[in-house]
């Protein structure tokens, strides 16, 4: 795959996964709009403020591949559906107590799923892109599986819903590239537990048909989930390795810091197929780590992996922590790096 021309980045480039920590007054904010006092006018500067504020964190951090934060779709994913139709919603049958997948969006399909105006990605692209210019950016978008798992059959068989999620995320990734994405990620915290029935290469192969043939850098984010910051999937990677070797990408973004970098050595075995940007920051934890935590963290991974094929980031998007211990993470995680950089 054909390389994006990019301003030179430096080894072990650090990175996001995606998502980012909300402001409080983002937060507060968007409450208001939920209630209606807010207008068309005032939600488009409050998420143009908001981004502003995520761009910032990042390069003041140094963090060398910016996102935009992802302020718009509530924990990556969950108020995109809105914009698909075709869904009926289905009331959680818990709403008392902590928060979890089953108090999550879920849906039924009631007619073919269609998405008129898109997915919304492309906007935030070409928002992130003036507000950051002269960086190398990334933009994240859930993938067809992680779709499909909140929907249910109606009116449309499994099979359907999930070919609809393919065209869907298809046409997305069709728009970025026409707007000059050139480093595009899926996220799929659902390939380790696929939906409807799919076999962990049936769950790739689906991957791949959106992937397939796209101009730019791919990357695919593999994780365990992180609603709320717990997982729900097994957290085995190494029962992953077959579909993961099938996905058509330039890199994979993958969780060790929460699983205190246990299976760090099947770097060695994917770093020969892809470039793999290894997570070794634990988001899923309140525990601040230290410069040096990281860097010890990243010498493990150059045990197994070459420095050439080697990306910095956090285990997944930062969006389920407070915004002050999302920023000391990220700039935990740049110094680190910059710590293993000299040793080089």
């Amino acid at each position: 795959m054909h390389e994006p021309d990019w301003p030179a980045l430096p080894p072990l480039p650090t990175m996001g996964v995606g998502s980012y920590a909300a402001p409080g007054w983002f937060v507060a904010a968007r409450r208001l709009m939920r209630e209606g006092a807010l207008g068309a006018a005032d939600v488009d500067e409050l998420m143009e403020d908001a981004t502003r504020i995520v761009v910032a964190d990042q390069i003041e951090a140094g963090v060398d591949v910016v996102t935009d934060g992802e302020l718009g779709r509530q924990r990556f994913v969950f108020e995109m559906y809105d914009r698909i139709r075709g869904l009926e919603r289905i009331a959680p049958a818990r709403r008392l107590g902590v928060p979890g997948y089953d108090m999550a969006p879920h849906f039924t399909a009631v007619a073919p799923l269609t998405a008129p105006e898109g997915l919304g990605v492309v906007e935030e692209y070409l928002t992130l892109k003036r507000l950051a210019p002269g960086r190398v950016l990334k933009v994240a978008l859930p993938g067809p599986l992680t779709f499909a798992a909140a929907v249910e059959s109606g009116e449309r068989t499994a099979p359907e819903i999930v070919d609809d999620m393919v065209a869907l995320v298809g046409a997305e990734l069709s728009g970025l590239a026409a707007a000059g994405a050139d480093y595009v990620q899926i996220d799929e915290p659902s390939l380790p537990a696929p939906p409807h029935g799919l076999g962990l290469d049936e769950a790739a192969a689906l991957v791949n048909r959106v992937l397939a043939g796209r101009p730019g850098r791919r990357a695919v984010h593999v994780c365990f989930g992180n609603n709320a910051g717990r997982p729900f999937a097994d957290r085995r990677l190494d029962r992953l390795m077959s579909a993961m070797e099938r996905l058509d990408c330039d890199q994979l973004v993958l969780e060790f810091a929460n699983r205190e970098m246990a299976e760090v050595e099947l770097l060695g075995r994917l770093a020969a197929r892809f470039d793999v940007a290894a997570g070794v920051v634990d988001v899923k934890s309140f525990h601040l780590e230290t410069a040096e935590d990281v860097a010890r963290r990243i010498r493990r991974c150059l045990e197994h992996a070459p420095v050439e094929r080697l990306a910095v980031t956090a285990d997944c998007g930062f969006s389920a922590l407070p915004r002050g211990l999302a920023r000391a993470k990220m700039q935990a995680m740049v110094a680190g790096a910059r710590l293993v950089r000299a040793e080089l």
